[in-house]
């Protein structure tokens, strides 16, 4: 078995920074959600990715992917959001084994509302903290990861 790379001081610094400081923004953004709206951000992210999908609705395999969730997460998630009438979820015609996730008009409000907060939380702790083109290249860094990811 040959010996790992090791990260040097400088690449543990920077890893161990990512790692703390994406823990804690996901914290801050989730318990901020909760408090002002009664979503957490995986209930959020639902609602914004039916939000942008034509006629407001994915199927569930499709959203699961999309939401970077399991499809049993996704479930337990999505009745939550059922619960709370802001989602409901209805069989896909000619697809007996399919079923539809649609975003409710009382959803797409409660969406509109929690946006208005939430890009307030992401500016307040990402956007205006950071230089534009160190935004830009968190970006690039991102795409390139998540592309590796999808080839993997």
């Amino acid at each position: 078995m040959s010996e790992p790379r090791w990260l040097d001081a400088a690449q543990q610094r920077d890893w161990r920074a990512f790692v703390d400081g994406s823990v804690r923004l996901t914290e801050v953004m989730d318990r901020d959600l909760k408090s002002r709206h009664g979503l957490s951000l995986s209930e959020y992210e639902i609602l914004v990715r039916l939000s942008e999908a034509p006629e407001h609705r994915l199927r569930m395999a499709e959203l699961a992917e999309h939401a970077s969730q399991s499809r049993s997460r996704l479930s337990h998630t999505c009745s939550r959001l059922e619960a709370k009438g802001l989602v409901k979820r209805a069989g896909c015609p000619g697809d007996k084994r399919g079923v539809y996730a649609h975003l409710t008009g009382e959803g797409f409000a409660a969406l509109d509302r929690a946006a208005r907060d939430h890009v307030e939380t992401v500016r307040a702790y990402l956007v205006d903290v950071i230089a534009p083109g160190d935004l830009a290249a968190l970006g690039r860094v991102f795409r390139a990861v998540i592309a590796r990811i999808d080839e993997g």
